[in-house]
Parts: structure tokens; sequence; C-alpha cells
């Protein structure tokens, strides 16, 4: 299936469900480029290796360039998430309950920002779409849990190896730069860190745009009364520019705050440190991309940086504010999955 702007336009204009659906995913898309970009670009600039302002133009960029370009190399991630949960029967009912799902990631999403939490809206779009849909179908045959096992990996293999890569990679760069002028390794570790956050940037995009577009296409399914398990899966090129071009203009209104989280607060790094994050976070965001494991970019990259932060010592990590970001990603399934159900199910009483 590809649909066109034109025949999305004309859906849009007389679908009253398929105009909520694409401004509850837009809103989602907004929060996630406050929160995910600037996370992927926080080490660099908290070196100083970039200015706030330059960073973020480069991370926008590549934040674009990562969504299109990994899309046409593997979409495998989309469409992971677009079978993630079944939706059968009744379209209209699904409608409501893709719209209820939206509306507790936002929620989620609002209260992460607003206490500068850099928690997962990845999990919580996979959490909150699937605590809607058990609603909805009355038990968990609505699950693929062939999809969500992938889910499952990433969470705990993916930022697991994460956390190793990073260490591994400062200990290597410590031995083999020991006797080295520490300025000029400083001035070439400026550079390799800008490359490497660029290219964490890149793979954010990849990860977490594959996601949210492949939410709108399963509403675009919906309102046309397709059948979501046998349709030829595509993902029109209007559909990448609109999904980067609202994550960019998310990242411009509210990034700066979670910079300030995870680029100063988590661990204090050093630019060979950010290097080795970045290029941790990056190898393991591109194998997951290939893979179709739906991961979060926020996890990967956090668990880079501890694994970093504790390459030399364990007390050079920030420990408390690291158990919170551990305690928010895990309440982060049972909140957003419960908050999806019980809209579905007090919507359903009122309409049905």
């Amino acid at each position: 299936m590809e649909i066109t702007f034109l025949s999305f336009l004309n859906s849009f204009i007389h679908s009253y469900s398929l105009f909520i659906i694409t401004l509850l995913i837009s809103i989602v898309m907004f929060m996630n480029g406050c929160l995910d970009v600037p996370n992927a670009i926080a080490t660099c600039i908290s070196t100083r290796s970039l200015s706030p302002k330059l960073g973020m133009i480069l991370a926008l960029i590549s934040n674009t360039l990562g969504l299109i370009i990994m899309t046409y190399v593997s979409s495998n991630v989309a469409k992971s998430v677009f079978q993630l949960v079944h939706f059968e029967g009744d379209y209209t009912a699904s409608l409501i309950t893709l719209c209820c799902a939206m509306v507790a990631i936002c929620i989620w999403c609002l209260l992460s920002w607003k206490f500068g939490i850099p928690s997962s809206q990845s999990h919580a779009l996979i959490a909150g779409i699937s605590g809607a849909a058990i609603a909805l179908m009355g038990n968990f045959s609505a699950i693929n849990f062939q999809e969500w096992k992938k889910v499952l990996y990433g969470l705990i293999f993916v930022n697991l190896l994460s956390f190793i890569i990073g260490y591994l990679i400062t200990r290597i760069i410590e031995l083999v730069c020991k006797n080295m002028d520490r300025r000029k390794t400083n001035r070439f570790f400026k550079y390799t860190q800008i490359v490497g956050a660029l290219s964490t940037c890149f793979m954010n995009g990849a990860q977490d745009g594959q996601k949210f577009m492949s939410f709108l296409l399963l509403g675009l399914v919906l309102s046309n009364g397709m059948d979501q398990n046998t349709i030829h899966f595509t993902i029109p090129i209007w559909l990448l520019l609109y999904t980067s071009m609202i994550i960019c203009f998310g990242a411009i209104v509210g990034g700066m705050r979670i910079i300030k989280t995870i680029g100063t607060k988590v661990a204090k790094v050093e630019r060979y440190q950010g290097t080795s994050a970045d290029i941790a976070s990056s190898i393991c965001l591109f194998a997951s991309s290939l893979l179709g494991i739906p991961v979060s970019s926020t996890h990967t990259k956090n668990c880079a940086v501890m694994g970093v932060g504790a390459s030399r010592r364990l007390s050079n990590v920030n420990w408390t504010i690291a158990k919170n970001i551990v305690i928010t990603w895990f309440l982060t399934f049972p909140f957003c999955g419960l908050l999806g159900y019980l809209f579905t199910k007090i919507v359903m009483v009122i309409i049905y």
C-alpha cells in the first residue's frame, strides 16, 4: 500500500478520526523532538566541542538525513512497530483506540518534559498502544508477542551492550593515548566527538522517526477501512518529510532542558569520553535498526554515558540521577500501558 499526499489530504479533510489521529501523533512527534534530539547531541555540547546553537542545527540536519536514508536502507523498525498489535473488526473502534493510546503518550511526554527527565517516548508509544489494544480486544490476543520480544531484547541486551561498549572504547582510548600530549589529543577528540554526536543524531532519526511514521501509517490504514495484516507495507516520501519537520520543530522549541540533564548531570565527561559514548550508542542503534529491534535512543545513549563514566571509577557517575532515570524507564511501561487501557475503556463505554 502506498498512500499519496493528495489522497492523504482528501482523507484528512473528510475524516474527523484521521484529523484527530494526525494531530495527536504530531504532538507526540513534537515532544520527541523536545526530548530525544537534544539528548543525542548533549555530551558534545557539554564538553564545548559545539555551541548549543550550532550543535542543535547540525543535530536537526543529521536527524533528518538519518530518518530518510536509513528508512530506504532498512524499514524493519517501522514494520515491527506497525505489527506490534492486532486491530480486528470495527475500524472506527480501532481508530478510537489509537487515539486513546496517543492521549496517554502525550500525557507521559509532557510530564517527562516538565521535570526534565529523559524518558523514552519510544517505549511510551509501545506501552500505550499495547494497553489500548488489550482494552479493545478484551484479552492479550491483541498483542503480537513475536514483535514484543524484540522490544524486550532492546531493553535488556542493547542497553547492556551500549554500557559495555562505552566502557571498553574509553579504556582503549586511554591506553592508546596514555603517553601523548594531552593538548593535542584534546583538539583531536573535539572533532571526533562532533562526528560521533552527529552519527548518534543520524541513528536517532532512523530509530524514532520510523516508529512515529508507522503509527501514523496505521491510522491512515484504519481510517481507510483496510486490514493492517494484509496490506503491502510502504512508507511514502511525504510522510518521511512530514515526520522529520515535526520532530525538528519540537527540538527547536524545547530542547535545552534535556541537554542540561544529560550533558552535565548524569556523568562529567571529557571530549574523548564523549566520543566513546557517541560511538557506542551509534553502533548499537545501527545494529538494532538493521535487525528491526525498536530500541530507545535515549536508553542507548544514557547507558553509553554511564559506561564511559564508570570506566575510570564508579564514583564518576552520578548514580542518584542515573537511578532516577532508570526508575523512570521502568515506570514507562505500566504507566503508559495502564493509561492507554483506561482511556480506551472509558471512551468505549461513553460511545458504545
